[in-house]
């Protein structure tokens, strides 16, 4: 029986502004299956009641405390990990709020920071690469929000994400992460399973349904979970036979869910 199900947003519920067909009625078939309900964003920029709202606005079912995001996740993991411990952020005045609510320490002053941590922002220059490269030595952690090299735009279009700016900040400093929090992370995972009530042991009864391999799907096959991937966003069937994950269920779009569900 499937009890939990971690649902992606972009390229899974909507694409840019715009709900994808079938995705309010996955959601509300999801539900009538009794699953408790997820939703997960990489984006950092953004913390869980804002997608609530967003997704109310577009016509989902979505209720308080059901989403969060790699935002959540850092802010989560430097505040467990790093209390007190001035952080140096390269990323976006979104992640700096959720990062400050969460009582983590930010700092501007590269000489005193023992934390580096890199996210998204369109922002990013040369001094912030400059910057990295003062306040790293040997003994300062190196973090990033996720993973994502590129996501996607309103008008359809890839552009830079968080992953593309961790990357050149490791160019920079010459060394690669300590650890890059958000999906597929073991912090993402278990946000996401607490969200549910669930534990690592329930993870067999939890779906994940996201539209990206290598962060939706192998946090799931990481984890033991049942993986469903979504045609409606970045990945399509050309790219399953260069992936080393491989999905359970392969679905035109979250609308399909529901087939999936009454098979069980």
């Amino acid at each position: 029986m499937v009890s939990g199900a971690i649902v992606d947003l972009d390229g899974t519920v909507y694409r840019g502004d715009d709900l994808i067909p079938g995705a309010a009625a996955g959601v509300d078939a999801l539900r009538e299956h009794g699953c408790g309900l997820c939703f997960f964003s990489n984006n950092p920029t953004k913390d869980g009641a804002a997608y609530v709202d967003r997704l109310r606005e577009l016509g989902v079912d979505a209720r308080e405390g059901e989403a969060c995001s790699a935002g959540v996740a850092t802010a989560r993991y430097l505040a467990d990990h790093h209390a007190g411990d001035p952080v140096l952020l390269v990323g976006d005045e979104g992640l700096a709020e959720q990062l400050r609510a969460a009582d983590v320490r930010l700092t501007d002053d590269p000489a005193e920071a023992s934390v580096l941590l890199g996210s998204w922002t369109n922002d990013f220059d040369y001094y912030d690469m400059m910057a990295a490269m003062d306040a790293v030595e040997e003994d300062t952690v190196f973090l990033g929000s996720d993973p994502d090299r590129a996501i996607p735009y309103d008008d359809g279009r890839l552009i830079p994400g968080s992953g593309a700016i961790v990357g050149a900040l490791a160019r920079t400093v010459g060394r690669e992460p300590d650890r890059i929090l958000g999906k597929p992370s073991d912090v993402a995972r278990d946000l996401a399973l607490d969200r549910l009530g669930l534990s690592a042991a329930d993870a067999a009864d939890c779906l994940v349904v996201g539209d990206r391999l290598d962060t939706d799907l192998l946090l799931g096959e990481r984890a033991g979970m049942t993986t469903v991937l979504v045609l409606s966003g970045v990945t399509d069937r050309a790219d399953l036979a260069d992936s080393d994950v491989e999905p359970d269920y392969v679905l035109e779009n979250l609308g399909e869910i529901g087939t999936l569900l009454r098979d069980e």
